[in-house]
């Protein structure tokens, strides 16, 4: 066992045993299914779109979210192939069903992040920072239910992270190619965080 895997079922085994209660797991579980199959992140980034004044942070949410699932379902789970921790140890108690594909990256994560930080950094505080600790609780909740290692919702941050500053760092390209509709090129959202 890697010194990794040890800290990582270290954490898992603590919050497992020390974290844990009857009265949260309910809504651990159900905050966890926000991020399945990033069925709400999608939902949430169709609305965005619907809206011309939310249009393009929709469009970037959009962009995000494909990096990350190309990323972490297509490539890095397969490459990397990381048994989840109730495979690897018996110790490991899950909460809910077990997912059957691979641990690394943690998909919920990475899909959570992947909106939340688009939607940080392009809408107001008041409503980018709500999203972002909801994102902080569905890589949580994967910790508490048992299905991913801490490095697993890392690695799915950091994919996010990545993701996430490409499309904001390439805005003046797809804005003009996604989003020529939208009136007064490259200021048009200049006033979306006042």
């Amino acid at each position: 066992m890697t010194a990794v895997t040890q800290v990582d079922l270290g954490i898992l085994l603590w919050i497992q045993n020390y974290l844990r209660t009857d009265r949260w797991t309910g809504f651990w579980r159900a905050i966890t299914t926000l991020g399945n199959a990033g069925w709400f992140w999608i939902l949430f980034t169709l609305v965005l779109i619907l809206y011309r004044r939310t249009k393009l942070v929709g469009v970037a949410s959009a962009l995000s979210l494909i990096f990350g699932f190309l990323v972490t379902n297509l490539f890095l789970k397969n490459l990397v192939a990381r048994t989840r921790p109730y495979d690897f140890s018996t110790l490991i108690v899950p909460l809910i069903t077990r997912p059957h594909d691979y641990s690394f990256p943690s998909g919920h994560t990475c899909a959570s992040f992947a909106c939340a930080l688009i939607c940080f950094h392009l809408l107001p505080k008041k409503a980018g920072v709500p999203v972002l600790i909801l994102a902080v609780l569905v890589a949580f909740s994967r910790l508490y239910l048992g299905v991913h290692y801490p490095t697993d919702v890392l690695g799915g941050f950091l994919v996010a992270l990545v993701g996430s500053s490409l499309v904001l760092k390439t805005r003046p390209y797809w804005e003009k190619r996604f989003l020529p509709d939208l009136p007064d090129y490259g200021e048009k959202t200049s006033g979306l965080r006042d």
